[in-house]
C-alpha cells in the first residue's frame, strides 16, 4: 500500500535512524507495517517527543489506550474459545492475570522491546528502558498499532506466538490453584488422603498430552489431560471439585 501525503511527511518528521531501528524490527518479527509511523508511534515515549517538538511526533498513549482494549478482547476470545467448562468468574481471574503489568513486561522482555523505545535524553539516563510501568505500555501499544495496521487476525496471530503458549502449558495456573482448593474442601469434610498420579501419556514426544488422575482414599474423585503434567493435575483438581460441588447440590 502506497503511503499518502500525510503518512509520507509524518514518515519523514523522523530521523534515518528511526527508519533504520524499525526497518530491522520488521525484518525480525517478520511483519511488514503498511503505514510503519503506527510502529514508531507505538514505541515512541512522551519524553521523546518533549525534547522534538520540531519535528511532527504523536507518543504512544492513544496506542496503548487502543491495544489495552484489543488485548483484553483477543484474550478473551482465546480462553472462551480453548476453556469451555470454565465459569465467567475463572475466565475473568486468569485473564486478569496474563494482561496484568507483570506479565505484560515479561512478553516485552522476552520480545526485546526495550531496545527499540524512542526515549528523551533524560528518561534514558534514569533507566526508563527497562522501567516496567513503560515497557507494558510498549507492549499494549504495539499490539493497538498491529491491530490499526493488520487487522484483529494479525493480532491474534502475534499473540499466538507470544502469549498464548504460555497459557496452554500452566504458566499462569498460579491463579486458578484448583489443588490447594480440593485440599481445602477435603480437610473441611473430615479430611481423607488426596493423590494425584499421572495415569496416561499421550501423544508423540514434541506434543506430548498427560493425563492425571486424583483420588481421595483410593476413591477417584477426577481427571484431567494438560501440556504438562502439573496441568494435568491442576485440571483433575478442577473437575474433582465440580464432581463435589454437584453431589452436595444432589443432597440438599
Amino acid at each position: 500500500m502506497t503511503m499518502n501525503r500525510k503518512e509520507r511527511h509524518k514518515r519523514d518528521s523522523y530521523p534515518e535512524s528511526v527508519h533504520r531501528k524499525f526497518e530491522g524490527f520488521q525484518e525480525e518479527f517478520g511483519i511488514r507495517f503498511s503505514d510503519p509511523t503506527l510502529l514508531y508511534k507505538a514505541f515512541t515515549h512522551s519524553s521523546y517527543v518533549n525534547e522534538h517538538r520540531k519535528r511532527i511526533h504523536d507518543d504512544n498513549e492513544r496506542l496503548e489506550f487502543l491495544g489495552d482494549a484489543v488485548l483484553e478482547l483477543t484474550v478473551s476470545r482465546f480462553l472462551f474459545d480453548t476453556y469451555p467448562s470454565m465459569s465467567e468468574g475463572e475466565l475473568t481471574k486468569l485473564r486478569a492475570a496474563i494482561v496484568c503489568e507483570p506479565s505484560l513486561v515479561q512478553f516485552a522482555n522476552e520480545l526485546g522491546f526495550g531496545k527499540y523505545v524512542l526515549l528523551g535524553k533524560g528518561e534514558e539516563q534514569t533507566g526508563g528502558r527497562t522501567r516496567p510501568a513503560l515497557l507494558a505500555d510498549v507492549f499494549e501499544a504495539f499490539v493497538g498499532a498491529l491491530y490499526l495496521d493488520h487487522g484483529f487476525d494479525e493480532v491474534l496471530k502475534f499473540l499466538e506466538g507470544v502469549v498464548f503458549p504460555k497459557v496452554k502449558v500452566g504458566a499462569f495456573s498460579h491463579v486458578m490453584d484448583y489443588k490447594s482448593q480440593l485440599q481445602e474442601i477435603v480437610q473441611q469434610n473430615a479430611g481423607g488422603n488426596l493423590q494425584y498420579r499421572i495415569v496416561e501419556e499421550k501423544g508423540p514426544a514434541h506434543d506430548r498430552i498427560f493425563v492425571s488422575s486424583v483420588t481421595i482414599d483410593g476413591k477417584e474423585l477426577g481427571n484431567g489431560e494438560g501440556k504438562s503434567k502439573k496441568e494435568a493435575e491442576q485440571l483433575a483438581a478442577r473437575h474433582a471439585i465440580a464432581e463435589l460441588r454437584e453431589t452436595e447440590g444432589q443432597a440438599d
